[in-house]
């Protein structure tokens, strides 16, 4: 196992340094740079700026230094100071704009994440045990509506049922008078009211994916002989299911760890705008617009990362649920 793990480890270095250079070549694509997007920007507000000054900034950020100057010292930074640069549109570190946003995508990413799984199981068990049956054909017609619907659009309808109906309003993760307030208590039991709606509706499409995974695969593996021979052999039906079928089943289930994760973090942009939610996403589109390459590039740097760690998780929890994997 250990061996395993080592080798997994090793890959996950050389991917994200590879990830690195990728992020920072397709940052730097787009023509111009922030500064010529801030002063695009201002003309288009009747405001003219000194060519000078434009140069002069160039030369205070580095923005004339040659590519591979600009992602050693980005990079370099990064690693040996934990230093992402600094925001031109915010005029803030980097690292105080990340860190911000990434706890309570986190939080909110936990959550969601646990009531995927907490709901997609024992749907995806009943579906696949008792299929063709009227909980089947419901948990399927469930399932999916929530994959037809855009997240968006359920969050639109459910902000409009709260308002409507209950005088309301679902937006944001705190409560005013909670908003600047320092944690207590009363701010986390706050937050976790906050969290009820955008978790539902950042985990329905994940939630009637993963169902419709774990059914196909348990449908699969109780038609195969050994189930029919444990069954022959007297074996509960429970004990049956869950030691075999069901732990062989979850393999596919487990793996979407790797693109559940980073989805997740990223906030689902559109999603997160509609519901004024402090996430990743919302920030990351308005760097990528402004073309804060920095900021945006640490963000992308960030979900990258995630994704390969997302895989690591799911590939040490493949390793567990089957043994065969490790030596294979």
């Amino acid at each position: 196992m250990a061996s395993f793990i080592a080798h997994r480890l090793v890959h996950m270095v050389l991917t994200v340094a590879a990830i690195s250079v990728m992020t920072f070549i397709i940052i730097q694509l787009p023509p111009g740079d922030f500064v010529t997007a801030m002063v695009s920007e201002l003309n288009l507000q009747g405001t003219t700026i000194d060519p000078g000054a434009m140069a002069a900034m160039r030369a205070r950020y580095g923005l004339d230094d040659p590519i591979y100057v600009q992602y050693w010292k980005w990079i370099s930074n990064i690693i040996l100071h934990g230093d992402f640069g600094y925001s031109l549109e915010w005029r803030r570190p980097v690292a105080d704009l990340l860190w911000n946003r990434l706890g309570l995508t986190f939080v909110l990413a936990f959550v969601t994440l646990l009531f995927i799984w907490a709901v997609s199981f024992p749907i995806g068990v009943y579906t696949a045990v008792r299929r063709r049956t009227v909980g089947d054909y419901l948990a399927t017609f469930v399932g999916v509506i929530g994959l037809a619907i855009p997240n968006f659009l359920f969050a639109l309808v459910l902000m409009y049922v709260a308002f409507r109906y209950f005088g309301q309003g679902i937006g944001g993760l705190f409560s005013p008078e909670f908003e600047d307030a320092p944690w207590s208590w009363g701010k986390v039991v706050d937050l976790a009211s906050h969290l009820v709606i955008p978790t539902i509706v950042l985990g329905t499409g994940g939630t009637a994916a993963l169902i419709r995974i774990l059914r196909a695969n348990l449908i699969d593996e109780l038609g195969k002989p050994y189930v029919t021979t444990a069954r022959a052999y007297g074996l509960p039906e429970r004990r049956l299911l869950l030691k075999y079928p069901v732990r062989i089943a979850l393999n596919p289930f487990v793996s979407t760890v790797g693109w559940i994760l980073p989805t997740l973090v990223s906030g689902a942009t559109i999603t997160a705008v509609v519901l004024n939610l402090p996430m990743t996403g919302p920030l990351l589109l308005r760097a990528l617009i402004a073309q804060d390459m920095y900021l945006a590039g640490s963000f992308i740097m960030m979900l990258s990362v995630l994704t390969v760690i997302g895989t690591l998780l799911s590939d040490l929890l493949l390793a567990w649920l089957d043994p065969r994997i490790r030596y294979g």
